[in-house]
């Protein structure tokens, strides 16, 4: 684990679509910077791999869901759902190039080398935003771990996913009896409401304990069907 004197060290730094993209090495851990805001690292990742599962046990025991993961982010979440045999189609929508990289060719790669290589998963390299508004593909679940949480995003277009219309789309998106998982660092009432005005059912917020800090969250909710 890092120590106090411990200096990250930048592995690579590019300009993305929507600003700077990081990936340092602090210690033992890899950590994803966007433009100057810690996204995520490697020390844990129990959250990440909760949000996959909770989106399974909320299902209604259908065969091979499909399921897309928003944010390919340090892979903890895909290298998870590709090493349940229990899901069917796995998409992951990312839209850092640099992000994508890093896993098939660079230093992630260790975390989701057996995952991309897996025929049921797919990348794709969009905006999740402009993703969700505009596909005519439908899931079993979807699993969005793109921000901090519904109230601290990290980018301000991002805001727009979890307002009404953006959980429409995502209503749109969802087959009868679909789930919605959404990561988020610290629990949201206010999404918790807006999940429920949106029509969703079963609406529950699950707490996962972290090492350090308050624990994570997970908003889960169910499409009526």
């Amino acid at each position: 684990m890092p120590t106090s004197y411990d200096i990250p060290q930048v592995l690579d730094r590019r300009e993305g679509p929507h600003g700077e993209v990081v990936l340092r090495r602090h210690g033992e851990l890899l950590q994803i910077i966007v433009n100057g805001c810690f996204l995520m690292d490697t020390s844990d990742g129990r959250s990440e791999r909760r949000l996959v599962d909770a989106a399974l046990d909320a299902l209604d025991g259908r065969g091979e869901p499909s399921v897309l993961i928003g944010g390919l982010g340090v892979g903890f979440s895909l290298a998870h759902a590709a090493a349940d045999p229990r899901w069917g189609r796995i998409t992951v929508v990312e839209r850092e190039r640099a992000v994508i990289d890093w896993h098939r060719a660079g230093p992630l790669s260790a975390l989701s080398e057996q995952a991309l290589a897996d025929p049921r998963t797919r990348i794709v390299e969009t905006d999740l935003v402009a993703f969700v508004n505009e596909t005519c593909d439908t899931f079993d679940a979807l699993c969005l771990d793109i921000d901090n949480g519904p109230d601290w995003t990290v980018t301000e277009g991002n805001h727009g996913l979890y307002s009404a219309a953006g959980l429409a789309s995502c209503t749109r998106m969802l087959r009868p009896g679909g789930v919605l998982a959404v990561w988020s660092a610290q629990p949201s009432p206010e999404f918790e409401g807006t999940l429920r005005n949106a029509g969703f059912q079963q609406v529950r917020t699950e707490e996962i304990p972290v090492a350090r800090g308050v624990p994570d969250v997970v908003h889960i909710a169910v499409r009526p069907g």
